[in-house]
């Protein structure tokens, strides 16, 4: 029996983005390993960690993956061979060959081999039968200190998609032409009318299928997540969901009470590591270094100011004349003991936005 998600991927790979759309490699400064793997480990990625995993990679993650990690192997991961051969075609056509393409279960162990210190599961495990299993699967690809990013979708976010979803299913409708069809008999003011209102996602037709044609998809409440990881062997390490406190504890508390007014984050983003093992260890002698990504931006001959889009859950510190050439220092790794304490201010901003990372050599 053919599995409904692979079905799903193979009529409608999504995202649907043109061939020749490109990203700064500034803008891929949270998917860079060697800046997370300092960030939550405090030192630099061991050889056995360089390695990435794509679980669920779609049409065109692979790409800015590629390009935050241009020396790192990555594995790109997927149910749909459509989806993968865009994937593949995108990286091509933008000059990137450090992935492999593998068309497979994440569930399944001999999808794949070994083991990785970073997996990207972005958008893919609500859609699995079994979300439990399919976690516990990656927490068992991870090396020790390795580090998983993951977005879940959030109950109340997507309480008009999900009400949507059901009454096509009740319906009948399972095409993006029979939603369109309905969508001009939406009256003023009904529940998809107000929902057509504010939806990027029924400008196309994968955008349709995604969000309201989806065979399986489950939505969480803060605990409930909580609790399936905390069965999966896995801890949060930290949330990157716009608006998240930088606090773990902090944040958790902050989701509880905004669910019993019943509103979320439009999804849960996560960083995850394994409970038994602990990422942060206290180091001295330790060096700063600006993320790699960022070399690009702030080396290069700029004139004015720009901003970085949020990657991290909030609003990312300008970049100017001034503040490149305070990043500038630290192309070549610092150590902290040599900073001066003016200074300090400005690296806690830089190190919270993930532009600086610690490590003790």
């Amino acid at each position: 029996m053919a599995d409904p998600i692979q079905t799903h991927y193979q009529m409608y790979p999504y995202p649907h983005y043109p061939l020749i759309a490109s990203v700064r490699r500034c803008d891929t400064y949270a998917l860079n390993l060697c800046a997370l793997w300092a960030r939550f480990n405090r030192t630099l990625p061991p050889p056995e960690a360089k390695k990435i995993l794509i679980a669920g990679c779609g049409t065109f993650a692979p790409y800015p993956w590629a390009v935050a990690n241009p020396d790192v192997p990555i594995t790109a991961l997927d149910l749909s061979e459509r989806s993968l051969r865009r994937a593949r075609w995108h990286c091509f056509l933008h000059g990137r060959f450090n992935v492999d393409y593998r068309c497979g279960d994440l569930t399944d162990h001999t999808a794949i081999d070994g083991a990785f210190g970073l997996i990207d599961s972005f958008g893919v495990l609500h859609h699995l039968a079994d979300p439990l299993s399919g976690l516990k699967s990656l927490e068992r690809r991870l090396v020790t200190g390795g580090i998983m990013r993951a977005m879940f979708y959030s109950r109340y976010a997507r309480r008009e998609e999900e009400s949507i979803r059901r009454a096509f299913r009740l319906l009948g409708i399972d095409s993006p032409r029979a939603a369109r069809s309905l969508f001009k008999k939406a009256r003023a003011g009904s529940r998809l009318a107000r929902y057509l209102a504010v939806a990027d996602e029924v400008a196309s037709d994968v955008g349709i299928a995604d969000a309201l044609l989806h065979p399986r998809a489950r939505t969480y409440r803060i605990n409930e997540l909580l609790e399936m990881i905390e069965k999966a062997g896995l801890r949060p390490l930290l949330f990157t969901h716009y608006g998240a406190r930088e606090d773990v504890s902090e944040e958790i508390d902050r989701l509880q009470n905004l669910e019993k007014t019943h509103m979320s984050p439009g999804n849960y983003i996560l960083y995850l590591a394994r409970k038994n093992e602990a990422n942060e260890k206290k180091t001295s002698g330790s060096m700063l270094m600006l993320n790699p990504c960022l070399i690009p931006a702030v080396t290069a001959l700029k004139f004015g100011t720009s901003r970085i889009p949020a990657r991290v859950g909030y609003d990312n510190p300008p970049l100017g004349c001034r503040e490149r050439s305070f990043l500038r220092a630290f192309v070549s790794p610092v150590s902290c003991s040599a900073l001066a304490e003016e200074r300090a201010e400005m690296v806690a901003v830089y190190k919270r936005a993930l532009f600086l990372v610690e490590y003790s050599p």
